[in-house]
């Protein structure tokens, strides 16, 4: 006799008199068990499956009702799936016999259901049906895991026996595995379309970065992104107007789809702005209004925005909490490390910045717009790329194209890094002028 054979305490003992000990399951059971078996190895719907267990268990245990109670363990409910009879049943999973046999994953037979205590009566009062006695069996799959539960109601002609635990309790361990299967397949299913998903939002995402740098005279500027999972949260643009050209570089909070979002919003509104003509001032204030009430309370953009003025040379810029920025002057072979000017674009309302701060930039000097998932990058030891590393990388590429060292900063953080991973989206922008 299977070990998790459990009797309720009843009223009396004459409500467990029909049990038949010993007796096996018939051969006719025996062959029906194994035709739900094999019906449950097929790929079936939940639904069809759970119906399968149902109409089989009505069958070949002789009773009114049945139903399969899956196990939400997130809400600690059972939510019935099929059940004959009654719509929707979803109960907490710890009350009634459903929620005692949650709780010890053992068969329980109930002969007198009113007598035990129990016995929740809510549903009997909601559906109208009258419960006498009931077989109650877990769902356990594999490594032991309670995928739900499988009850019977009102065997017809007396109260359930031995043998009826027996052929429920086979019904229930195909029943399980099945389940299980079918639960791991689904996930496999929805994670593969979640792929997918995110591979196209990742193309999407890549095909908005610039595809070409603009002609720009007397200088040259270059751009790289490269997110740490398929979606990232920064961005950058370089968009040519008349007598120069608008820098942008975007880092919203966190990594995945919600933060490639919010830098995708902050381009595309820099995009319209530049369209109607706005300065760089008003551009950065409409931004900011807008993401103030777009995002959630704890999300933000850091963002540099300048605009580049070829003929006087000059960037006006805004870098709401963006930085360091790094300027070297070709002069004087020296880094300046430009701090945030303002806060991050998303956090107050109606942000009124001071007027934009005004670079000059002299013959070979360099602007590097760098995201912290560079300066952040950590060794298989754990220590960072660090500034020092950055501006040394630059320094020795700084008579180089602005694409030659963007390249050779990645190449760089890459041989920095060794087999660490990437956890943090890294974007490089450079301005230089020749």
């Amino acid at each position: 006799m299977d070990s998790g054979w459990k009797s309720a305490a009843v009223a009396s003992s004459a409500t467990m008199a029909t049990r038949s000990p010993g007796r096996a399951a018939s051969a006719e059971a025996l062959e029906r068990i194994l035709q739900v078996t094999r019906d449950l190895a097929r790929p079936l719907g939940l639904t069809e499956l759970l119906a399968k267990v149902v109409d089989a268990a009505l069958a070949l245990l002789d009773v009114e009702r049945g139903s399969v109670f899956l196990y939400d363990a997130a809400r600690n409910e059972l939510v019935t799936r099929v059940a004959t009879g009654a719509g929707e049943i979803r109960i907490p999973a710890d009350r009634g016999i459903a929620g005692e046999c949650v709780r010890s994953r053992e068969v329980i037979v109930v002969n007198d259901a009113y007598a035990d205590p129990r016995f929740n009566r809510e549903v009997d009062r909601a559906t109208g049906f009258t419960t006498r006695c009931l077989l109650t069996i877990p769902l356990l799959g594999l490594d032991d895991v309670l995928v739900g539960v499988l009850q019977v109601l009102n065997k017809q002609h007396g109260g359930f026996a031995e043998e009826d635990v027996a052929v429920g309790s086979a019904l229930a361990a195909g029943c399980a595995v099945a389940l299980q299967r079918g639960r791991l397949l689904d996930e496999k299913v929805q994670k593969d379309r979640m792929e997918k998903e995110l591979a196209v939002a990742r193309d999407i995402q890549i095909g908005v970065l610039p595809k070409t740098m603009p002609k720009l005279p007397g200088y040259e500027v270059a751009g790289w992104s490269r997110p740490a999972t398929q979606t990232g949260g920064d961005t950058f643009d370089v968009i040519p107007v008349p007598g120069g050209c608008v820098l942008l570089l975007g880092d919203a909070t966190g990594h995945g789809v919600g933060p490639a979002l919010s830098v995708t919003q902050v381009r595309a509104m820099l995009r319209m702005a530049m369209r109607l003509g706005a300065g760089v001032d008003d551009a950065f204030r409409h931004m900011n209004d807008q993401l103030e009430q777009d995002l959630s309370s704890n999300r933000f953009v850091t963002c540099f925005l300048g605009k580049v003025d070829t003929e006087a040379h000059t960037l006006a810029y805004h870098s709401g909490g963006q930085g360091p920025i790094l300027h070297r002057s070709a002069a004087s072979g020296e880094w300046t490390r430009i701090e945030p000017t303002a806060m991050p674009l998303g956090i107050l309302p109606s942000l009124r910045p001071k007027p934009a701060s005004v670079l000059t930039m002299g013959p070979g000097d360099t602007v590097a717009l760098i995201s912290d998932g560079v300066f952040e990058y950590e060794d298989p030891e754990g220590e960072m790329f660090g500034n020092e590393r950055v501006e040394e990388l630059l320094a020795v590429a700084a008579a180089h194209s602005a694409e030659s060292q963007v390249q050779q900063l990645v190449e760089g953080v890459e041989r920095f890094a060794g087999d660490a991973p990437q956890n943090d989206d890294m974007t490089i922008v450079v301005l230089r002028r020749l």
